[in-house]
């Protein structure tokens, strides 16, 4: 991108569309032309001792940096396409920067309108070191707070499963059902919560569930 002429070059990604509670949270990266962090890759090739380590100075080290964050309320209520998009305008945002372009992994552009040019690449948080650094700083700010989240709702085991599908996290369903941070419209209600007093609505203005 840079040797196409684009002087700001922002690197994208997102984590916690899968999760089954917490916040969706995408994260964008600008890193500088003439430095480089050892150590920086896919956020899921990494544990979480090795992203906690990074952090710091990946933070440092990034021109600017953000991590866009949307509810489990939100996602609800917008579905997930819609809750993405406002995940990534709230990172673009929250740069002190404007980026001319971005690049994001995968094959579907959920940062138009909010950056002009959109480069979209299959595996990018495997080949782009802007996206890579992105995943990981979305990544360690969503796990903190459902760490943070798992001292108000402990029967869920957010601090180690970070919202996700696990045996643990399904068992607690069946037993305790959702807590207020559940995404209330994913289909784990139909199979992990046997309360009929609780049930699985669509999103505003949909008819399909998730």
């Amino acid at each position: 991108m840079w040797e196409r002429g684009h002087d700001v070059v922002v690197g994208i990604d997102e984590v916690g569309r899968g999760a089954w509670a917490g916040p969706l949270s995408v994260g964008a990266a600008i890193l500088p032309r003439d430095t480089r962090v050892n150590g920086v890759r896919d956020s899921k090739l990494l544990s979480e001792r090795e992203r906690e380590a990074l952090f710091d100075r990946l933070t440092e080290w990034c021109v600017a940096w953000s991590v866009g964050s949307v509810s489990q309320e939100e996602c609800d209520h917008l579905g997930m396409s819609a809750a993405q998009k406002l995940a990534a305008r709230r990172a673009i945002e929250g740069l002190d920067v404007d980026p001319d372009v971005a690049v994001t992994d995968g094959k579907w552009d959920f940062v138009s309108p909010s950056v002009p040019h959109v480069e979209l690449a299959v595996k990018a948080d495997l080949r782009c070191l802007s996206v890579a650094t992105a995943s990981i700083l979305a990544k360690v700010v969503r796990d903190r707070e459902m760490r943070a989240h798992a001292e108000s709702y402990p029967h869920w085991s957010f601090d180690t499963n970070k919202g996700y599908p696990c045996p643990v996290h399904k068992a607690a369903l069946l037993g305790y059902g959702p807590s207020a941070i559940h995404r209330r419209t994913w289909v784990f209600m139909d199979h992990y919560v046997p309360w009929t007093a609780i049930r699985r609505t669509p999103p505003a203005g949909q008819s399909s569930l998730f």
